[in-house]
């Protein structure tokens, strides 16, 4: 046990991480770099294996998500469900949806988001703080903990016309540290899809109306960290997450009984995410780049790019995905797999699995004009 003491301040150091990532009264608004990162990394695996480039492409219910105009190319109520995991299993993620056509150019559609890292040691009440060195038998005062983040996502497409459809997206954001921290957030989505022949054009303004988080503090949960470190507890705030633009492209080539689909997507974010992406001052790039193969509209294998990053040190770092699936009329099941190179593969590979459901009967078809 020679280790515990060093362990333990580890352990209390993490905890008192809270305090740096909450706001602070002293500022009663900052802008959140990465305040809804949680919903970043996107949902569905055949997306995801396609490097996420499907702003312009999704035309299922995963498009609640991706871009809610898209949700208008439904024909039939669907229902998906996805589970992944990052870091080695350290983090998961859970997203399910429902979509269903309620007449013959509008489409609604809800998803509910999971993302946590369970199990969380809470060694703040294993430290004597007159002593300043763990108390006899520390293992006795452990308590685990959860950090998670919640969305719940509720959106409409309309058919303008054959070719252009809209949609918005509300947001509910519900973000918890164990019982140190929480907070509450709201905002909405507006998109837009016009679709071709073969190509296909759609944006997807996220947080257009700037998402408001409010946090909140159980001070009483954290007085150990200021007795302990010396630092002032953080009261909780306000944060801003500024709106990102999701910009989309994509190309359909048949061949026969088969097909090719290629999306490229560029991220606008104007939050100053200026660590190794490209960026012109607050305004940061994040392209995507990814295809897929269709056999028979049966099988797929899927490919892409979901991250480029830049720096002196590292140089050029890429992050590919690749997936495959599996379409047996109404049940389509996918599976991908990323993050297994570039300075991300450091923290673990990325698998996931998703399955969405036709329910392809007569009644619930789509109404027709």
């Amino acid at each position: 046990m020679q280790n515990t003491p060093l362990r333990l301040i580890r352990a209390v150091a993490l905890v008192a991480a809270i305090g740096i990532c909450l706001p602070n009264d002293g500022v009663a608004q900052k802008v959140a770099k990465y305040g809804a990162d949680f919903l970043a990394g996107g949902v569905g695996a055949r997306a995801l294996g396609m490097g996420g480039a499907t702003v312009a492409l999704a035309n299922d219910v995963t498009a609640g998500y991706w871009n809610p105009a898209g949700l208008s190319g439904l024909q039939y109520p669907e229902i998906a469900y996805m589970h992944a995991e990052r870091f080695a299993g350290v983090v998961s993620f859970d997203y399910g949806s429902g979509a269903f056509p309620i007449s013959s150019q509008s489409t609604v559609g809800i998803s509910f988001f999971r993302s946590g890292v369970n199990d969380i040691k809470n060694t703040l009440d294993a430290w004597d703080q007159e002593r300043d060195q763990p108390k006899p038998n520390p293992e006795s005062f452990f308590e685990t903990f959860s950090a998670a983040d919640y969305a719940f996502f509720l959106g409409y497409a309309r058919s303008v016309s054959e070719r252009l459809s809209i949609g918005v997206t509300g947001k509910v954001i519900r973000r918890s540290i164990g019982d140190f921290a929480s907070a509450w957030g709201y905002s909405f989505d507006v998109g837009f899809q016009y679709r071709a022949r073969r190509v296909f054009l759609g944006a997807n303004v996220q947080d257009v109306s700037t998402m408001l988080q409010s946090w909140s503090v159980n001070t009483g949960e954290l007085q150990n960290i200021q007795d302990v470190f010396g630092d002032e507890i953080p009261t909780g705030g306000t944060e801003l997450v500024l709106p990102v633009a999701r910009l989309g492209s994509g190309f359909l080539f048949p061949m026969g009984e088969n097909s090719i689909a290629l999306g490229l997507d560029l991220d606008v974010a104007f939050d100053g995410q200026q660590a190794f992406v490209p960026n012109i001052g607050e305004v940061s790039f994040h392209p995507r780049l990814g295809g897929e193969f269709s056999y028979r509209d049966v099988v797929f294998f899927r490919a892409g790019v979901n991250r480029l990053a830049y720096s002196e040190e590292l140089g050029l770092d890429v992050t590919p995905s690749v997936g495959t699936g599996l379409n047996l009329r109404q049940v389509s099941l996918d599976y991908g797999f990323g993050d297994f190179a570039g300075v991300v593969s450091d923290l673990g590979f990325s698998h996931r699995i998703s399955l969405r459901l036709i329910l392809e009967q007569p009644n619930l078809q789509r109404a027709q004009n």
